[in-house]
């Protein structure tokens, strides 16, 4: 058992400069610096990450670097990679790097029964998917009645849903092959107008469930299975459905054929999962090479992540300074801000990426952690957010720090737009960071030629107190490639901060309760049975059978 990380002196320093009167000034230390940016800014596998205005600065840049080492992430984020067990609870490795490595990157896995050689596994699935998607956009696989398939949907919940649908709404610049559908929740008002939407004869269905067990999404496959063999026959499931699983007694079962079966290893965990056959319904839609774009793009920043110096290393810093804001300056929530709405979808992709992996009570050992893990994450495609949430993010008594994510270059023709959005951007940041006292604001009213009065009563009001922070992101452009470092990127802060707290960034505990009780809330609904419930429950329980009649 090792010693928890506030025990440290690197933990102890940083508190101790969190406690400064000026531990949160960004405006003064901007405005103090002209060459902030550039000494505040990095570059990695083709992406821009801009700190400058946070409240870093050199000496707390050296004290989290000090964090690191002492609670030796890198060392932890290489043995990951060698595929030792990084999730202790299940004892798992964790090896998503192996999806999209060469085929010889000699990557390899520690299981139970010892090791495994991951790249191959990896290069034998993907050589069978890429045979599989290129079957379909050609012509070669049809669907029972000989047309060719022209849609598909994607059943799945979780990460067999959040990644595969952001990626294929990011890279929606690409011209589509199949037009994709994606349906996650079990209720029945997601299924069921997608469905009456499409053609059974021209439509693919992936099921994507590693155990094929998950209650949601067999119950809607159960449903889609039910749709195509009232119009097409019995005989067209084996034909019609893909199964992204690895339990073949229950897909077999199912109906689906092995030849259209993909698997995987569970040292690939749901939320860092687009990669594997999961991501199957991402390479229909956008082209296989879209898709090995893609696995190209996340390799780059695993290459960066793994060799990159630790004051140059993107994940890292991204790392340490969310860890900063959580941990000790206590803010609780951080917002997704991306300036394009391709990546609509990105702020639901981190939530379950950074709370699922980070939202966690104790330490590796089981110790109640004393301190802050995962913040509350959030988002909405900047301009839209500024007209609903940033009210709370300008003026509210909490901090939220914010990513505000650029893309440098558009895919469309329309320059003026592109122009004020990224204008937006830079506002946001800067009016963050910069605020405008209520003086400065009453002497900008009076300025405009308001009464001296009207202009003090409202001085309060249009007070900014800035110094919240924002981290940039740049891409040149919203690339395949571009795309996966992003998401990379991601993944690898999110397993290094859980380095940094000292948690497991690969179990899901707080996600099985919910659904073990769900097993005896079914009956009670179905029955009216409500005698093993406890009396809250119970009483809910019969109010909904009474109102759904």
């Amino acid at each position: 058992m090792t010693a928890p990380i506030t025990t440290t002196e690197a933990w102890a320093r940083l508190a101790a400069l969190a406690a400064r009167p000026d531990a949160a000034a960004i405006r003064r230390r901007i405005e103090a610096d002209p060459n902030r940016f550039a000494r505040f800014s990095r570059s990695g596998a083709g992406l821009l990450l801009d700190l400058s205005r946070t409240a870093i600065d050199e000496s707390l840049l050296s004290a989290l670097l000090d964090l690191a080492d002492a609670a030796h992430v890198r060392e932890a984020f290489a043995a990951m990679a060698r595929g030792e067990i990084a999730n202790p609870t299940e004892h798992r490795a964790a090896l998503h790097m192996a999806l999209r490595a060469p085929a010889d990157a000699g990557f390899r896995a520690r299981t139970a029964e010892g090791w495994e050689d991951a790249s191959s596994l990896v290069a034998d699935e993907l050589s069978r998917m890429e045979a599989f998607v290129h079957a379909v956009h050609e012509g070669r696989l049809r669907g029972a009645t000989g047309a060719p398939f022209a849609s598909v949907v994607n059943i799945g919940i979780g990460g067999s849903d959040l990644g595969p649908a952001m990626v294929t709404e990011a890279l929606s610049s690409i011209q589509p092959r199949l037009a994709a559908h994606y349906v996650s929740n079990v209720d029945g008002h997601a299924i069921a107008p997608v469905l009456a939407a499409l053609d059974p004869a021209r439509t693919l269905i992936l099921v994507a469930s590693k155990t094929f067990t998950t209650q949601e999404t067999m119950a809607n496959a159960a449903v889609a299975r039910a749709w195509l063999v009232s119009a097409l026959g019995e005989g067209a499931v084996a034909t019609h459905v893909a199964a992204l699983s690895t339990n073949a007694k229950a897909v077999a079962t199912f109906g689906a054929t092995p030849e259209q079966t993909f698997g995987f290893r569970d040292w690939v965990g749901g939320r860092f999962s687009l990669w594997s056959p999961i991501g199957l319904g991402i390479a229909l839609a956008r082209g296989w090479s879209a898709f090995a774009q893609l696995l190209a793009g996340a390799h780059a920043m695993d290459r960066h992540a793994l060799a990159a110096p630790s004051a140059e290393n993107l994940p890292l810093l991204l790392a340490l300074v969310h860890t900063w804001h959580a941990t000790f300056q206590g803010r609780g929530a951080y917002a997704c801000l991306p300036y394009d709405q391709r990546l609509a979808r990105l702020p639901a992709w981190l939530q379950q990426l950074e709370m699922e992996s980070n939202g966690k009570r104790v330490d590796v050992d089981g110790r109640a952690v004393t301190y802050p893990t995962a913040p509350v994450v959030f988002g909405e495609p900047g301009t839209n957010a500024q007209h609903s949430f940033m009210q709370l993010v300008h003026q509210s008594p909490a901090v939220v720090p914010a990513d505000i994510i650029m893309v440098a270059q558009p895919d469309h023709g329309l320059a003026a737009n592109h122009r004020i959005l990224l204008a937006h951007a830079l506002a946001q940041g800067a009016a963050l960071a910069l605020g405008r006292s209520g003086e400065e604001q009453e002497k900008a009213m009076l300025a405009s030629g308001m009464a001296a009065d009207e202009a003090a009563r409202l001085a309060p009001h249009r007070h900014f107190p800035g110094d919240r922070p924002t981290i940039g992101i740049v891409l040149p452009r919203l690339t395949a490639h571009a795309l996966g470092a992003l998401l990379a990127l991601y993944e690898h802060k999110v397993a290094m901060q859980a380095a940094l707290w000292g948690i497991n960034a690969f179990d899901q505990w707080g996600v099985e309760l919910g659904k073990t009780l769900a097993a005896g809330t079914l009956p009670a609904l179905e029955t009216g049975d409500v005698g093993a419930l406890d009396p809250a429950t119970g009483g809910l329980a019969s109010a909904l059978r009474h109102l759904g009649g």
